[in-house]
């Protein structure tokens, strides 16, 4: 991952993945503007980029808020002058229920954070984006949730499935139309954050998991490394989002850990393939994503499936 020089927004910067995040990408020459609407922890993901000699900023911000977020923009670009990319990650989870016994204010915030959140994020963005006639690069936290569902979180479920319909139909406006942004989602399993616990412990709570320790070490069993992630494995893989030539793809769980050689990592990804410049056949696609993972195994030594 080459920032050198970028300027870089990652929103819920002040804990968890969006810190580990931020931190990324500051070592990795970014210019990083942290948001979140934790003062307190944001300034401490600030001060942990400046002690190492890294340039960022960090604004209090609601995603959840137009104003707030075209706020941000205004302030990045009067700063720095121009944004890059974008890490959007700031989400919230709620407390685990039945569907039928979630409160509609409960039910409603979720939505207004994690989902429209992410929209008010890239409008702004983008807008930004398309003026500097350069390009971009978007990244969307979702989750495994918003694949398959997780009984007990029903609303974060359909808030993160909805923002990887949503990142899939941005790459399609902003990069294969021709405006050449790119937007992409990650899709983590459980990451050991502050929030991953915390809702463990409320699972446990409230009856639907035997206890935290059993909880962890029957997640690590679904996980062909026999371990679940931390926050540096999902910043890692949002440092796709300067490599050129993706764009509406999806990345699950990529993890470094025992089984894998050192220096290397087990990822999978769903790629979807959009021409650009005329209509294909199903065999022409069907060729070329054949070509694509064999020229990706070759490259990294990986074994690959369709």
């Amino acid at each position: 991952m080459n920032l050198e020089g970028k300027v870089v927004l990652v929103t819920g910067g002040a804990s968890g993945i969006g810190r580990a995040t931020s931190i990324a990408f500051a070592r990795s020459g970014a210019k990083v503007a942290i948001a979140d609407i934790d003062g307190r922890g944001g300034e401490e993901t600030l001060g942990m980029i400046q002690q190492a000699g890294g340039d960022a900023l960090f604004a209090g911000c609601d995603v959840s808020s137009p104003q707030d977020v075209k706020a941000l923009i205004e302030r990045i670009v009067s700063k720095y002058g121009r944004l890059d990319c974008a890490a959007n990650i700031a989400a919230i989870e709620g407390s685990p229920r039945r569907i039928d016994q979630v409160p509609d204010e409960e039910f409603d915030r979720i939505i207004q954070v994690n989902l429209r959140g992410v929209w008010l994020c890239i409008k702004y963005e983008v807008t930004q984006m398309l003026k500097q006639e350069s390009g971009g690069a978007i990244v969307n936290l979702s989750s495994v949730a918003g694949l398959i569902g997780t009984p007990g979180l029903g609303a974060y479920s359909a808030s993160k499935g909805a923002v990887r319909l949503l990142t899939k139909a941005a790459a399609v406006e902003f990069g294969v139309l021709g405006y050449g942004i790119r937007v992409n989602s990650i899709h983590p399993g459980y990451v050991e954050t502050d929030m991953g616990r915390k809702l463990i412990g409320e699972f446990v709570g409230f009856g639907m998991l035997p206890s935290a320790a059993s909880a962890r070490e029957d997640m690590a069993k679904t996980y062909p490394l026999g371990r679940t992630g931390v926050p540096a494995d999902i910043a890692r893989a949002a440092g796709s989002a300067d490599r050129k030539l993706i764009t509406a793809v999806s990345v699950f769980d990529v993890y470094e850990g025992p089984g894998v050689e050192a220096g290397k990592k087990s990822i999978a990804i769903a790629v979807t393939i959009q021409p650009r410049e005329k209509t294909m056949t199903d065999a022409e696609i069907d060729a070329l994503a054949a070509k694509i993972v064999s020229e990706v195994g070759k490259r990294t030594g990986g074994v690959l499936r369709t």
